[in-house]
């Protein structure tokens, strides 16, 4: 199987593994907290501490995807670490989850490894257990609100699209890139390989919720022969919750987001 990526040869795709998932999980929640306009907007306040609980709240979530053995890094081969300590281990995340006066340029110093890039993802027919998201969930207010609203706007009959069986289906959940190495379009040149190497396993399609303006036009205009539904969308002004009283508020106000659910058909072709 060969797939096409237009990234420089500096950097290289491949599968994340276990080791990797204290590094995934620090680009994911730095991701989410300091790099979109959703939480920065709703939540201004303490984004370390948040970024720190997510971190830590995610670790299932990270972990189940890896061991799917679908999930994909981009990994900077000339890379240069900043302590030698990190060079004899390949990489070393140094976060200290007391030290909430740490910034975004310092725990972005404290990244010292060479993954910069990830693409989440596990079969959809091995589902993610909910009771163990609820500490993410803490540290992301609205983040559940905002996928059930997606989920009951979808309009789809359950049975044409669901996998019903392994290999059918594949589910992405979270996409992230080191702010340093934003612009450079790795994440379209990751998101393209997916597809590619998803199709190449057989997987009928990709599902996927975005809460970023560029993963939205990214995963909406999958290379040929793909092609992309425009399952649900809403808002994030229009996201409501309910209070432990009952009261219905607005978690991510004032945040002015558009969030979209797509599902990206992986038709038959030669790859």
């Amino acid at each position: 199987m060969t797939s096409i990526t237009n990234l420089p040869p500096r950097y290289e795709i491949r599968p994340l593994e276990l080791k990797h998932c204290t590094w995934a999980q620090a680009i994911v929640a730095l991701s989410n907290v300091y790099q979109t306009t959703v939480w920065t907007a709703s939540c201004p306040d303490n984004l370390t501490r948040r970024t720190y609980d997510a971190y830590k709240g995610m670790a299932y979530l990270i972990q189940h995807q890896i061991e799917s053995g679908h999930s994909l890094g981009v990994f900077d081969k000339e890379y240069e670490f900043k302590r030698s300590e990190s060079a004899a281990t390949s990489g070393r995340l140094y976060w200290n989850i007391d030290d909430e006066a740490a910034g975004v340029s310092k725990l972005l110093e404290q990244m010292d490894f060479p993954l910069v890039s990830v693409a989440m993802a596990y079969d959809s027919f091995d589902p993610l257990d909910p009771e163990r998201l609820v500490d993410m969930m803490a540290a992301l207010p609205g983040f559940g609100s905002a996928m059930g609203a997606l989920q009951a706007a979808d309009q789809r009959i359950d049975s044409s699209w669901k996998a019903t069986g392994p290999g059918q289906v594949l589910f992405r959940a979270a996409t992230s890139t080191r702010n340093e190495y934003e612009g450079k379009g790795i994440m379209k040149s990751l998101a393209h390989y997916l597809m590619r190497t998803s199709a190449a396993k057989g997987f009928r399609a990709i599902q996927i919720e975005c809460v970023s303006d560029a993963v939205i036009h990214v995963w909406s205009h999958p290379p040929a022969p793909f092609h992309t539904d425009l399952v649900s969308e809403i808002n994030s002004m229009d996201v409501v919750a309910e209070d432990e009283s009952g009261n219905e508020y607005y978690p991510l106000r004032p945040s002015k987001q558009r969030l979209c659910k797509l599902y990206c058909r992986l038709q038959d072709s030669a790859m």
